[in-house]
Order: structure tokens, then sequence, then C-alpha cells
């Protein structure tokens, strides 16, 4: 088999037990020295109790569309083999195409996974998805509570008023 072709297993809490690429995997940083230190077994897999079974399913179909895309990487012949940018763009508006909570649970995970393009294309897409809206409404959608008491909130807005 060659290093490419390597499986590696990644389970959960739930026992539910994931087969990927060693390719794909090695773009996480604490998988990648999990296996560099020599820390796992094939057949327990690497344990990631905090990521859903959906999520780790995106993050995964990210990873092997992405893994060869980097235009420094690769052997000689391999070029031809590389997605151009624009599919990667086409791809990526497709892939991101989902709703908030989705977004949030992946762009966690590729925080927990160091997955630094992963994270960075989720908070954009999240960004951009949310920029129009109200205080209130970000607060809903983050089920963050409003601490300040009406005075507070009164100087807040008084002396950030451009924000309003």
């Amino acid at each position: 088999m060659t290093e490419e072709k390597k499986m590696i297993f990644l389970r959960r809490n739930d026992g539910n037990t994931f087969e990927f690429t060693k390719e794909a995997v090695m773009q996480c940083e604490p998988i990648k020295n999990i296996i560099e230190d020599g820390c796992t077994t094939s057949e327990k897999g690497i344990p990631l109790p905090n990521i859903s079974n959906e999520t780790l399913s995106k993050v995964i179909e990210y990873l092997n569309h992405h893994m060869k895309d980097d235009k420094g990487k690769g052997k000689a012949g391999e070029e031809e083999n590389k997605k151009t940018e624009w599919e990667l763009i086409e791809w990526d508006e497709k892939f991101f195409s989902i709703d908030l909570q989705t977004l949030i649970d992946i762009t966690l995970a590729a925080n927990y996974l160091n997955v630094k393009s992963l994270f960075d294309k989720t908070c954009m897409t999240i960004a951009n998805h949310i920029k129009d809206w109200s205080a209130e409404e970000v607060w809903k959608a983050f089920e963050i509570q409003n601490d300040f008491s009406p005075e507070e909130e009164e100087q807040v807005k008084m002396e950030n008023q451009w924000a309003f």
C-alpha cells in the first residue's frame, strides 16, 4: 500500500468509526501529531469525541477535495491533476451553501482540528451571512444573552453611535 492510500480510523465516543485516507487526515494538526508520535492503533482508531458524525463527514469531504490544491505541493507531472482555482471556488460555494448551525459546527471542528483553510472559509461565510443583521438578530442566532443593564446598554450605544 502506498503512503497516500494508507487508511486511518477516526473514532467517536458513540462507537462510530470512520475510515479516511492518511493524506486527508494529515491536514489536521492534532491527528498528524498523534500519527507521527505513533500513539494510535489501526483497530481502535483516533478518538474524536467533540465532533458529530455529520460534521466530521463534512470536514473530511472538504479535506479530501482540497488535499492536493496547494500549488507548492506535488511531484513533477502531478500539476495537470490539480484543480483550477475556478473549480475550487465553485465547489466551495456549493459546499458552504448550508444552514448557519452546520457552518458553526464545521467552524468549531476546523478550529479543534487546526484546519486553517476550512476555519477561515467558514468564518468568512458566517460573516457574510450575518453582515446585515442587527445586534439582536445575532444575539438570538448565537444564543447570546444580553447581560447589560438598560443604563449600561444606553451608555455603550452613546459611546459607539457610529456602530448603531
